[in-house]
């Protein structure tokens, strides 16, 4: 279908029977959610074996006793797990509660409020603060950025990553820039991969940037795979090392898509300067994580391993998922100029692009028909997608059968929306 090349008596054809779909769509009474990349009730089951793990036993490897205060850059045993996890020393290493999203919640208003290095680096003395946010992104990122009042700028996104020479030029003649947003392997939501020279680049804008500038390193998929021989991603540390930039990168990771996604353990790697700061202020907030849940996950997975092993379990269940996905998108749109796809070998997302300035209009028409897309807008700051063509797509949490169901949906509802605009435009 090339709605550019259709005659309108072919327009108005297509549009009868989209329509008539529609409706047939509308009656049926679907109650289907591809707003969100939870785990399936399948992926959470491979963690049951967290439940009991501990047989009353709680004194950790080195003889601490879990059940008390304290220790509020987390256990050795986890910090050396999260530290392989993420490519750093075990000493770079600081562990949370259950959400990473909270680590970054924390050091976005800690540098807001206190600065990493002192009274003097807190962003809130300057007369504007600015994050960079390569686009399509992650909503939850901004989110952050719009509640502390950091103005967000877009950044555009390929296959290799944020654009560099935009980044680059905007860091080095903005010292209103105070970060960049970052999920360099499988990016929410086009599951792109950093290319080296894109780590390179980044962990050299130490060197241009302000002194108070932290690129905040969301590694939220690092281990989450889908193929047997998947694509490393570059260590942006073994970079940072090199340039002498160390202290402007804050990398974060958790279990959340792993073992329970509402029980897992979150943590960061940063430098010791960053790392200082936020056990600072992390102290008078809280007298340590909970360490129980962290003694009870190493006993499950204690190394890197069995946490391949353990995510292969997940491939397994979600491989067939995104099949669906991308077949209806195959069939349905390989041959026509009404939308494009990212194709990610990992990671919970497939980023779609309508046509311009129908995004909104496909999330809407799907709604009726009983389909929840995630909201057009929702992958750009304050929810504003220039073009209106972004839609992310998340299909690990429902059913093959109810993702089949969904994308029949989807798909009717792109190419109702395109061919509607077609003949709007005469």
């Amino acid at each position: 279908m090339y709605v550019e090349q259709a005659t309108r008596e072919q327009l108005q054809q297509w549009h009868k029977e989209l329509t008539t779909n529609h409706q047939s769509f509308v009656a049926g009474g679907l109650n289907l959610d591809l707003t969100r990349g939870k785990p399936s009730a399948s992926q959470l089951s491979l963690a049951n074996d967290l439940d009991g793990a501990l047989k009353g036993n709680y004194i950790a490897d080195d003889g601490t006793d879990t059940r008390n205060y304290g220790g509020i850059d987390g256990l050795p045993g986890m910090k050396a797990l999260a530290a392989d996890i993420l490519g750093v020393k075990a000493e770079d290493i600081l562990v949370g509660g259950n959400s990473s999203l909270t680590l970054m919640y924390f050091s976005a208003l800690f540098g807001w409020q206190f600065g990493f290095t002192g009274p003097t680096s807190a962003w809130r003395n300057e007369d504007k603060v600015k994050f960079l946010c390569p686009v399509p992104g992650y909503d939850r990122h901004f989110a952050i950025c719009e509640e502390l009042g950091i103005e967000m700028v877009n950044v555009p996104m390929d296959d290799n990553g944020p654009d560099m020479d935009v980044v680059e030029s905007l860091v080095r003649n903005d010292q209103s820039i105070k970060g960049i947003w970052c999920v360099p392997k499988y990016s929410n939501p086009t599951g792109c991969i950093y290319s080296a020279e894109t780590v390179e680049r980044l962990a050299n804008l130490g060197t241009i940037a302000a002194d108070n500038f932290r690129i905040f390193y969301d590694n939220a998929y690092v281990v989450h795979d889908l193929t047997d021989d998947p694509a490393e991603l570059p260590n942006i540390m073994d970079y940072c090392r090199k340039a002498g930039t160390e202290d402007s990168v804050l990398q974060f990771g958790s279990t959340s898509k792993v073992t329970f996604a509402g029980a897992g353990v979150a943590f960061m790697a940063a430098s010791a300067v960053n790392l200082k700061a936020m056990k600072n202020h992390l102290g008078i907030a809280t007298i340590g994580p909970d360490k129980v849940n962290q003694l009870r996950h190493l006993r499950v997975i204690s190394n890197v391993q069995q946490l391949r092993a353990h995510m292969i379990k997940h491939a397994e269940l979600l491989k067939p998922r995104f099949a669906c996905v991308l077949d209806h998108l195959q069939k349905n749109f390989a041959d026509s100029d009404l939308g494009s796809w990212s194709t990610p070998e990992g990671g919970y997302f497939i980023s779609f692009d309508t046509r311009p300035g129908l995004a909104s209009e496909v999330v809407k028409l799907a709604a009726e028909a009983g389909v929840k897309l995630t909201p057009a807008g929702a992958t750009f700051p304050y929810g504003k997608d220039p073009q209106d063509c972004n839609i992310r797509l998340a299909p690990s949490f429902p059913t093959v059968e109810d993702i089949d169901k969904a994308m029949a949906v989807f798909c009717n509802s792109v190419k109702l929306a395109s061919v509607s605009q077609r003949l709007q435009a005469g």
